[in-house]
Order: C-alpha cells, then structure tokens, then sequence
C-alpha cells in the first residue's frame, strides 16, 4: 500500500521460500504514524502474523529486515536498517541493528522492507533488482564465510547482507553481516539459517522523495556542523573510537573482568582505544553517511581489515583476562568470518572458564589462555566437541553444568561489556531491556554512570527508573526513525566535556543531574501535547518532520518510543515472559563487587517497583488498560478488559493470557 507519507519507498516485499510465492505487504499510513521505522514497525508485523509459541527455528517464524524513513537520506549516521524476528537466543522479541550499507541500497530498489517466511528445500538467497526478485541457489556458497559468500555473490556495488557457517549451524548467537558491519545480538543469523537463506542481495536506482527537501537540507547540513563540532563526536570518538573509554570504564568499577567477577582490570590501559590509535591504528573509517567516523582500520597479516570495537577490547580482553591486543584483532576478524557475535562469544567463553575453574565444567578454557581460542570459536561455528555446548549460550550451560548465581545473562541474552554493579542504573536497563541484557536497549545508561562528561551517582537507586526509562524511550525513538545511536551523544551540551577535568564543576553537575530526578520523573508524565518543540541538540525529529511530512516534535518522538517498548513487552508477554524474566544472578544483586561497601550491588528489587510504576505497568510488569489506551495499542486484545472479562477468550487459537497468570517480580535471585 503506497504512503502518503515521503522518506518511504511504500512497498513491502513479502516472499516465502516454502511456495517461493513472491508478493508485497501491505502496511497502514496508521501504523508508520504510530511506530515510524525500523524495529518497531516489524515488532507490530511479527504481533499481527506470527501465532504466540512458535519455535524460533521452525519455518514458522518470519525473518523482517527494515528500514526507516531517515535510511538513504543523507541525514547523519542513517545508514541503519533492522533485522526481526522472535529471537531463538532469548525466545523474546529480537532485533538487530547494523550500519551497513543494504538498508539504503534496498531502498534504492524501491523496498521499504523485505518479510521472509518459510523455508526453503535447499541453501538459496534471495536476489533484489528493483521489481525484479529472485530466490537463487545457494549450494555453492553453504559453508563459506561471510568475506567468501559477499565475494562469490558478485556485484560489488549492490548491497548485501550474509551469514557464516554459525548462522548455517543454528548458534544461538549468530550474526548477519553487511559491509564489515554486523547484526551482532539476537541470533539474526540462526534464523536466517533455518531458513536455508545464506544472504539477500538488493540493488536499484530508485529516488528516496522528501516531504520538504530544501529546508531538510538546511537542517541536516546544521546537523553535520554540530556533531563535527562536538567534543563527543566530532573529537573523542573518530580519534578513540568505542573503546576510548574503557579505561575511564576501569576507573568507574565498571569493566567486565574475569567473568563479571571484578568490574577493574590491572592491564586495562594495554586495551584501550588510546592505546590502539598510537601503536596500530592505520586509519579510522564509518558508515555511509555517517561524519562520526568511529570505525578502526588497522593491519592484519598484510591485509587492512576492520578494527577491533570497545565490547570485544573488553569480553575477550579483560573478561578473560587477556592483554594481547593483536589476539583480539585477530579474534575480531575471525569471529566476522565465522559469523559470531563478539559480545556473547566473549561472555560466553568467560562463563566457560569460571565453570572450568570452579571444577564445575572441564572444558579447557581458562582464564589469561590464548592458545586455543581460535579453535574453540571455530568449534563454535561448527559445532564441533565443546562447541555445541557454547554454541547454546550462558543460559544454556547454566542450566546443564551450574553457575546460574554468576551467570551473566538476562532473558538468555549476555551481558554486554559494562559490570552492572559499577552502574546499578545500567544493570536496570540490563534486567527490564526486551530482547535481553543489551547495554542500547536498556537505554545505555553507563553514558550517564561512566563514561560521559557529566555523570549521575552510579549508585544512587532512587534516580535510575526515571532515567532509565527516558534513555529507553530515547534510543528506541533514534534508531526507529533511522540514526546511529551516537547522534544522542550531542544531548550533553559541549561545555560540560570542556570542563569535565574541574572536580568541582564535576562534583556539582553530579549533584545536580542525580537530585533532579523528580524532574525527568515529571517530564515522562507529561502529555506531547505539552512539548511540542524541537530540541536544538536533538535534530532527529525536525529531520523526521521535514523528511516525512508527518507530525513529529520532541513530545511525540518520546511517546512514540515508549509505544514501541510497550509494544515490544507486550509481545514477550504473550510469549510467556513474566516479572520473574526481569532479573539479573545473584552475583550482581546479592554479593558486593567491592566487599565491604553495601553499594556495590544493583538493588533491582529497590528499582523494579518504580520502573513499573512510572512506565505505566501493574505490579506484574503488565502494562494496564490505561497505558494501552494512551499509547494507542487497542488492537493488544489480551491487556484491554478486567481479568474476569477476559476468562476462556483465545486469540490466534491459544488461550489469552489473564494478569492473574503473571507472577508478581520479587526475587532477583536467578
């Protein structure tokens, strides 16, 4: 169905590799307006299509790649796009985020999105030329790498997004790779495995319509001058990239080391971004259209590969402890090839070698060990001897060989590289995040506990939920409308980097933000009717405005962020997950990472009752009626009526769930 909204292209395609039908799908004007792009729009396909329960492995789940209306624009950092589907990592929602260059390509072709349904008989990939779509084998390429299968594709100039013999193999955690870029969390890549789907090629010429080009021009080049002329993104990070603050992360007690058990490392400075770029940076590099320019290029075996980012620098640096940088560059590139994430690999193999050490699990793997790491991803990949244990997750081997007290997970996807309990907010963000513990989805709040100019207490309980929320809402916003989640990094005005080295500036400024709580607290309450301006440092909603055509100010941005989290637990309802799945081990909300100080834990059942409460939630973690209705999901049937309506109703042939079958969260022991 065509839009009447610019910045979309206005068709979906549809194609099912069972029938090899190939079709479109149609998509309202109603539900770009509620849920713009990306993520969200999929999340509210994958509601309206898929049968709650489903296995996320069986032919039976859909695979949707979107883009936004900002992707291939030109305004900064908008070369995303999103992978979805119900995650066969977590069994929750799952979405993937990648800078690579196919969102933008497969709207040169003339789609907004691509839904695979399905499977097919043997390996094929699906081939985009503008009208003409092709589903074509893929025998010749199953087995190979991603670097081979983009190269054996042919076409240099078309997009392409692939997976490697781990997505062949079902690991949970498989990515899907564009460019050098990946779809690092939520096993994208399993999925598009069990659908003997190697990869999808899109090429065109078609022309992205804008609703107001010439003021949208005015406002993006307005844009790129303040994020090239901002401390954070026009300094720190093309010169340090992402791990230019991991040793400030050290300092905070806030870097993974040694499975999660210790959130510092002795030989953190051996690992950093500033360590990088003086010994074996070669050059730095970014998305397409992005002036940021974060990327690392450095030298391997003759060869300019990509670069090592901050979570790998720390999940198989300090988590391991392992000083070797040059290893980690190699790691880096061979878990790209194998099709890794390198976030639950690191955490992973962490897990593995405390089991080892602990006598629980006699698996090789031991801390400060390099020699077999290679073999052991590898084995990984293919699910060789200990690999098709790994290959499962933390979760998994939690529960088959012990250590569900020190597991570092949520929902059964790992941590991410920030030690929680040097950030009780982040660990917050960590427990309540749909698809899992993800630092971006549990709305990133280390920025404000650690590494930004100016900081909140990072133990102070009382500020997080209404922090954590608006950070939510925040990103999911970013990232639905088509930017690099960087561009929020402007939200802290530049004097502050500019005077971050006064103690005293810093001291009061951490004061301020942390006791100003009721304030943000305030401001999620508030209606959009009452903020209906754009903010200066956050150009992405005059930008959507101006792309678009459709109303779009600060205040709808927000609300339309929070509708897409809801949305989001909402289906993780449905699919069974409960208060109970909000929870972190018991290693970081029960023993204190600096023995002696109290503080060192995340107070998560001190937190839990207000997150809900200031989301909207019941005491359940069960958005009520009157959050349903102010964010315009009605069509959620199963949170509309009183429990006594609602008794022996079914939707989509299963039984709908009541409040009263959702346990209360209490305990944060895992």
């Amino acid at each position: 169905m065509a839009s009447k909204y610019k910045g979309y292209m206005g068709k979906i395609l549809d194609v099912d590799l069972t029938s090899g039908k190939i079709g479109s799908y149609d998509l309202s004007d109603r539900d770009r307006e509620r849920f713009v792009g990306g993520r969200f729009i999929s999340t509210k396909i994958l509601w309206d299509e898929l049968k709650p329960g489903i296995d996320p492995l069986s032919e039976d789940n859909m695979l949707i790649v979107m883009t936004s209306p900002l992707t291939g624009t030109g305004a900064p950092s908008t070369s995303r796009y999103d992978i979805s589907a119900k995650s066969p990592q977590t069994g929750t929602i799952g979405h993937s985020n990648s800078g690579g260059h196919f969102g933008i390509h497969l709207k040169r072709a003339g789609w907004d999105g691509v839904i695979v349904r399905g499977r097919a008989k043997s390996p094929v990939y699906l081939d985009i030329d503008e009208d003409k779509v092709t589903i074509k084998d893929a025998s010749h390429l199953w087995g190979k790498d991603t670097e081979e299968t983009k190269e054996q594709m042919g076409d240099r100039r078309a997009g392409k997004m692939v997976i490697g013999p781990a997505g062949e193999n079902l690991v949970k955690y498989a990515i899907v790779i564009s460019q050098d870029r990946s779809h690092g969390r939520s096993g994208m890549g399993a999925v598009m495995g069990s659908k003997n789907l190697k990869g999808i090629v899109a090429r065109g010429n078609r022309k992205i319509e804008l609703h107001d080009p010439e003021t949208f021009k005015k406002t993006i080049k307005q844009w790129i001058d303040m994020l090239k002329g901002h401390p954070a993104t026009g300094e720190f990070a093309p010169k340090y990239g992402t791990s230019g603050f991991l040793k400030s992360i050290s300092d905070h007690n806030a870097l993974p080391t040694k499975n999660f058990s210790s959130g510092t490392y002795k030989d953190a400075h051996m690992l950093t971004g500033q360590t990088l770029a003086e010994t074996r940076l070669v050059k730095n590099a970014g998305c397409q259209s992005c002036p940021i320019r974060c990327a690392r290029v450095v030298n391997l075996d003759g060869r300019e590969i990509k670069g090592p980012e901050y979570e790998i620098l720390c999940l198989l640096g300090s988590n391991l402890l392992i000083n070797d940088m040059d290893a980690i560059i190699r790691w880096n590139y061979e878990l790209d090839l194998l099709g890794l994430d390198t976030i639950s690999s690191g955490t992973v193999l962490g897990f593995a070698a405390e089991l080892n050490e602990k006598g629980m699990w006699k698996n090789g793997i031991e801390f400060g060990k390099k020699d077999n790491i290679s073999e052991t991803l590898r084995d990984i990949a293919f699910r060789k001897g200990i690999g098709n244990d790994l290959a499962e997750g933390v979760r998994y081997l939690s529960q088959k060989y012990g250590g569900e007290d020190f597991a570092p997970h949520s929902k059964g996807m790992e941590m991410a590289a920030y030690e929680p309990r040097g950030a009780v907010g982040h660990g917050l963000g960590y427990a309540t995040a749909n698809r899992g513990a993800c630092h971006l989805d549990g709305g990133y709040m280390i920025y404000f506990e650690a590494t930004g100019p100016a900081i909140l207490n990072p133990y102070d309980y009382r500020s997080k939920p209404g922090y954590t929320i608006l950070d939510q809402n925040l990103l999911a916003s970013i990232s639905a409308g088509g930017n690099c989640l960087f561009t929020s990094w402007t939200m802290l005005p530049a004097f502050l980097f500019k005077m971050a080295n006064s103690r005293l500036v810093s001291w009061l400024v951490t004061q301020i933000l942390t006791y100003s709580w009721a304030a943000v607290e305030l401001t999620l309450k508030l209606p959009p009717s009452l903020m209906r301006y754009h903010l200066p440092m956050l150009p992405h909603t005059k930008a959507l405005a101006m792309a678009t055509g459709m109303e779009m100010d600060f205040g709808r941005f927000i609300r339309m962020g929070e509708r897409g989290f809801t949305m989001e637990r909402l289906y993780n309802i449905r699919e069974g997950f409960t208060a109970k799945d909000d929870r972190l081990a018991r290693r970081f909300t029960h023993e204190e990472q600096i023995p002696g100080k109290k503080k060192t834990v995340v107070p998560l059942a001190k937190m839990l009752p207000k997150y809900y409460r200031l989301r909207g939630w019941d005491a359940k973690g069960v958005p009520t009626s009157r959050t349903i209705k102010k964010l315009d999901l009605d069509f959620v049937r199963f949170a509309q009526k009183d429990p006594s309506e609602r008794r022996g109703e079914e939707t989509g042939g299963l039984p709908v769930k009541t409040y009263a079958d959702i346990p209360v969260s209490g305990e944060t022991k895992a």
